[in-house]
């Protein structure tokens, strides 16, 4: 079993996020805690293998959280859930060991494909060994395999990542312009991955009819994805 520990401010949002832990083979949430201090002081007690932190916390930031954690020689994985958008604190949450970064809110499907990525990630990791440049290249690739399809030749999966985590973080299915704005990328470039992420079944797409009678194509990210 791998050991979670969850940490949030909200403590519903905590108690959310650990069932939906619960419904993932071979994860189990062991703690939860409420502020960063609180959140060293249970790693201290009992070391764990993951922990989904939230960035905005009452005492102080996730990515202090981070940095404490690996001054104090902590090597637990970390995967960011929070509301933080901003590219500084996206940069700095790779920079400083996260493994990955799942913008709030989300649902199960989403938190899921991060959960499982990790869970093939650990497996690689732990056959041991010595690795060729293709086992490399399946390491690195292990956190974002059960997220995207592969893309044809000429295409990055970390822009297909942005569009995905995008749709996830949306209230509601989206037009290829409100995506186009919230990834800041060009809407021919949003238009172009949410056709290969839609042919692939990661993508539902949608019809919208307003007063012009001509439909306006609305996404959202497919929960089976």
């Amino acid at each position: 079993m791998i050991d979670v520990l969850v940490v949030d401010d909200d403590i519903r949002v905590a108690d959310i996020n650990t069932a939906y832990v619960a419904k993932v083979a071979g994860f189990r949430v062991v703690a939860k805690a409420h502020s960063g201090t609180e959140a060293l002081t249970l790693l201290a007690e009992r070391p764990v293998d993951l922990i989904l932190l939230d960035h905005y916390l009452p005492d102080r930031d996730g990515l202090s959280v981070v940095r404490e954690m690996r001054g104090l020689g902590h090597r637990t994985d970390v995967i960011m859930v929070t509301a933080a958008r901003d590219v500084a604190t996206v940069q700095s949450a790779m920079r400083h060991g996260a493994l990955q970064y799942l913008v709030k809110p989300f649902n199960f499907a989403g938190l899921r494909s991060k959960l499982e990525a990790y869970a093939t990630l650990r497996r690689t990791l732990e056959s041991g060994g010595e690795a060729e440049q293709a086992d490399v290249d399946r390491m690195f690739g292990a956190l974002s395999a059960s997220a995207t399809p592969e893309l044809p030749k000429g295409h990055s999966p970390s822009t297909a990542e942005v569009v995905r985590q995008v749709l996830l973080g949306a209230e509601g299915p989206l037009s290829a312009h409100e995506i186009a704005e919230s990834a800041g990328m060009s809407r021919q470039t949003a238009q172009r991955y949410l056709k290969l992420l839609e042919r692939a079944g990661r993508v539902r797409l949608s019809l919208r009819y307003g007063e012009t009678g001509r439909p306006e194509h609305r996404y959202a990210w497919a929960t089976s994805g």
